[in-house]
């Protein structure tokens, strides 16, 4: 570990402080770090990891962060976490509703750099696998949690799944099976 990474580590607590995943008591912090870890298994070098403990920054803690990521970590790690964000809050907290910013966020992917694949597929990857669990151990009910409840949740996964598999992004071929797994369990 690197004194950039652990001000990464550092900068993400801060954002993401008080936050937990949703419909979870674990607090949001497992999942940045869980996400860098991923970039870090599938090959990803030190500005990407930082971008996977960073990717969510923006679009949780607010645009505001855009300087700070930028200065202490560089125009790339900030250019991964803006291709990671999928919509800020605006000045009163409130985002686009959620298929527009999702439809908007796949039309993106589509075209995104390497570095924002291998991040955001991480990110995909630690949410599909979260979402698996929880289908095994809670059931459906799980996806009560979601905004896009159900229906929503698994096309957007299946859709992400695509287009990560088109690119062959290092864990396309794990987070497929993963998607398809929760598929057939929210039968």
């Amino acid at each position: 570990m690197t004194p950039r990474f652990t001000k990464a580590i550092s900068l993400a607590a801060r954002a993401h402080e008080g936050q937990n995943r949703k419909g979870t008591p674990i607090p949001y912090i497992t999942h940045p770090v869980a996400v860098a870890g991923l970039v870090a298994a599938f090959g990803g070098d030190e500005d990407q990891q930082i971008g996977g403990l960073l990717h969510d920054v923006l679009e949780d803690g607010g645009p505001q962060y855009a300087v700070e990521i930028e200065r202490e970590f560089g125009a790339r790690v900030l250019a991964i976490v803006e291709g990671c964000t999928d919509g800020t809050p605006d000045s009163t907290g409130q985002k686009a509703p959620w298929a527009e910013r999702k439809e908007a966020y796949l039309t993106h992917l589509a075209e995104a750099s390497a570095d924002v694949h291998m991040v955001s597929g991480s990110d995909k990857l630690s949410n599909a696998r979260a979402i698996l669990d929880d289908l095994v151990t809670i059931g459906p009910a799980v996806f009560e949690r979601f905004t896009a409840k159900k229906d929503g949740t698994l096309w957007y996964y299946s859709e992400l799944s695509k287009i990560f598999t088109a690119a062959n992004a290092p864990m396309a071929k794990e987070l497929a099976a993963t998607v398809l797994k929760i598929q057939e369990l929210a039968r």
